[in-house]
């Protein structure tokens, strides 16, 4: 037990493949107490169909949280055992059900004892403890069904890595990345239009002289994204030239970038931010979404690309 205490909970799966082991070393135990020929990894197919005629092995598969590959094996073993039979479906005879053999129920009958015993078992041992283990296996089935220790692990990760971003105000030095980090996503998707050419080759003239303002992503000192906000007529800004390398996407670098300049533009005293963008880039869109834009009916756009306009009204 040292090992796990050192290891802490990261080693929660070990550990508990470890005390499945040994419940189930046990479990082969208990049937030779009671002189049941049946393997503790059969019980729950066993028990599935102790309580109905037939069922399919999809269905055994359904309700033991088994996959169907893994059912049917233990049934060929409980078949070859004489527990079980099968049979071919009344109405469509390419499906397989599966019942308990005469041997099988009599094996049932005999096993009462052994369950009643078991049952009192844990319940007794259960008593000794400070924590219901039954509960608590039920609670943390809920919240891997709510959401996998994969994409909890995923979610850390990202926060982790999130926190070693910086976001920084342009300077001429950051301009190459500027560019190049909106041309890789245009071409990846578009073309290069007029105005991309505009604004990345000329970011001073075209977006900070007229008041507007550039946001770079660091991440471990170098440029990986960036977002601008363009002054419109109306005072209002255009949330634009948003790139984020593909090296580093999945850190939330977007949305970092997008809050900024939300802030930025509340700041300046904007009424709303506006942007143009392209339904194809459904993670932009679901991003910007997430940021409190809404789709809008705006004025015609200059870029071919753009066929959706939404606006974040602050």
């Amino acid at each position: 037990m040292d090992f796990y205490t050192r290891t802490g909970k990261m080693a929660l799966g070990s550990r508990l493949r470890r005390l499945s082991e040994e419940m189930t070393e046990q479990a082969a135990g208990i049937y030779d107490l009671y002189q049941v020929d049946l393997q503790p990894k059969w019980f729950p197919v066993f028990y599935s169909l102790s309580a109905t005629t037939e069922k399919s092995i999809t269905d055994i598969a359904r309700e033991i949280g088994h996959t169907h590959p893994s059912v049917s094996q233990i049934v060929r073993e409980m078949a070859i055992k004489g527990y079980v039979v099968e049979k071919k479906g009344a109405t469509d005879g390419r499906k397989n059900f599966v019942l308990l053999s005469p041997a099988g129920q009599q094996l049932r009958e005999k096993m009462q004892p052994q369950l009643d015993d078991v049952t009192s078992a844990i319940e007794k041992a259960m008593e000794e403890t400070h924590h219901d283990l039954w509960k608590a296996i039920g609670e943390w089935e809920f919240l891997l069904e709510q959401k996998s220790l994969l994409h909890r692990v995923r979610e850390e990760k990202k926060i982790r890595e999130s926190a070693r971003i910086q976001i920084v105000d342009f300077i001429p030095a950051y301009q190459a990345a500027f560019r190049q980090l909106n041309e890789e996503w245009i071409t990846t998707w578009f073309r290069m239009e007029e105005g991309d050419y505009k604004a990345l080759d000329h970011p001073r003239e075209y977006i900070l002289d007229k008041g507007g303002h550039i946001f770079m992503a660091l991440y471990k000192g170098e440029p990986v994204g960036t977002c601008s906000l363009i002054r419109m007529d109306d005072g209002s800004f255009e949330l634009a030239k948003m790139g984020v390398s593909p090296k580093t996407q999945g850190l939330g670098i977007g949305y970092l970038l997008g809050r900024a300049c939300i802030e930025k533009a509340r700041a300046l005293g904007a009424r709303r931010v506006y942007l143009e963008s392209n339904t194809r880039l459904k993670p932009a869109i679901s991003l910007y979404h997430k940021l409190g834009f809404r789709k809008v009916a705006g004025p015609p756009s200059p870029y071919e690309r753009c066929d959706i306009q939404m606006e974040l009204v602050l």
